[in-house]
């Protein structure tokens, strides 16, 4: 197949909905190209994104209930889009919703049920890309810097601000990528206490001050002093990070004035730890990059050591979407789509369960 036609789907950390992507991707003398043809994005209903919030607390039985419903769901959704732009499509390729992450303890959890989705819409499912790194030893993440070594390799660092913040940049002759620490995560968090999902464009954070002590204790993390590879998510957002933020008496811009600022630090800390390339490129997509306050305070705090680069808005809010698009055809060609110097597995693999429509 010269060109395959595929759809990317990817839920975040960030719990703020599932995005789409239709994209055209093949290989050309070596050189893997892509076209982002059709996207949509689908906001998660109140209902919904509490349900993907309480997951971690389910039973068994009722997990693997949910995962079921929610394969149904996302299936309806790709059909909805297929038929919506009469969309030619070989596969569909899903991250699923991470529930558990516990790489240490041999396992990650992706909900959304591959036969489930596949039997709704009609195609071909490749899903649970990180499932057989965990099983060789790896943290099962980052999975997006196998897009950036194929699609984005003339950046020097590539950082991506959903949920969480990770980042992926050529390092000793390998790539390698982890991730940071907190993004968007604590940022609708705190809005969702007044009833908002997310900070327009930082507008909040920016009439804020700084909350020193917050500061002081959000830095402290232990997981910022672990050396890569590393992972994390909304398991440890809500064991070491919730009772920081509920603990801390200010006012909701303050709240986030400071956790932008924490964002911020630790982004730079990590770019000029590894940063060889006097002015290099950092490229930036995911939600965070649409956020005008964060995307100011990160390079100031650069003070002109390290130029970001932003792309259209397209590719910021669907570049996830199209790596897992592109995953899913690396694995129907049996070629290495997870990287064991990112996710530090005992090797290199072809990840993703295939499943078929019945």
């Amino acid at each position: 197949m010269n060109v395959y036609k595929i759809i990317g789907l990817m839920s975040g950390t960030s719990l703020d909905g599932l995005d789409l992507a239709y994209c055209h991707i093949e290989q050309n003398n070596e050189q893997w190209q892509y076209e982002i043809v059709k996207t949509k994005s689908i906001s998660y209903n109140e209902e919904m994104r509490l349900k993907l919030q309480n997951a971690l607390q389910l039973a068994a039985d009722e997990l693997l209930t949910f995962n079921a419903s929610y394969g149904n769901w996302l299936g309806e959704q790709c059909k909805v889009f297929i038929d919506e732009y009469g969309l030619q499509v070989d596969a569909i390729s899903s991250h699923g919703h991470t529930v558990h992450h516990q790489p240490e303890n041999g396992f990650t959890y992706q909900i959304g049920s591959g036969q489930h989705l596949a039997n709704i819409s009609g195609h071909r499912v490749i899903c649970d890309f990180r499932t057989n790194d965990v099983a060789l030893g790896g943290q099962g993440a980052p999975l997006v810097p196998i897009g950036d070594q194929l699609l984005f390799n003339h950046f020097d660092f590539c950082l991506n601000l959903g949920g969480i913040s990770n980042i992926s940049f050529n390092h000793q002759g390998k790539r390698i990528a982890y991730d940071i620490g907190l993004a968007n995560m604590i940022l609708n968090y705190i809005v969702q206490k007044i009833d908002l999902s997310y900070d327009n464009d930082g507008l909040m954070a920016s009439r804020g001050v700084l909350n020193d002590e917050m500061l002081k204790r959000l830095n402290d993390l232990e997981y910022y002093e672990l050396s890569f590879p590393k992972s994390t998510g909304y398991e440890w957002f809500i064991k070491e990070v919730v009772p920081i933020v509920e603990t801390t008496d200010d006012t909701i811009e303050n709240l986030l004035h400071t956790a932008v600022h924490h964002i911020s630090d630790q982004i730079v800390h990590q770019l000029r730890r590894y940063s060889t390339i006097p002015k290099g490129k950092l490229f930036i997509t995911g939600g965070g990059a649409l956020n005008s306050f964060l995307m100011k305070t990160i390079q100031s705090k650069l003070d002109g050591t390290i130029k970001i680069v932003t792309s259209d808005k397209t590719l910021i809010e669907f570049k996830e979407a199209l790596v897992f698009a592109l995953m899913g055809v690396l694995r129907l060609e049996q070629k290495i789509n997870v990287l064991s110097s990112v996710t530090g597995a005992s090797k290199d693999s072809s990840s993703g369960v295939v499943y078929e429509p019945i």
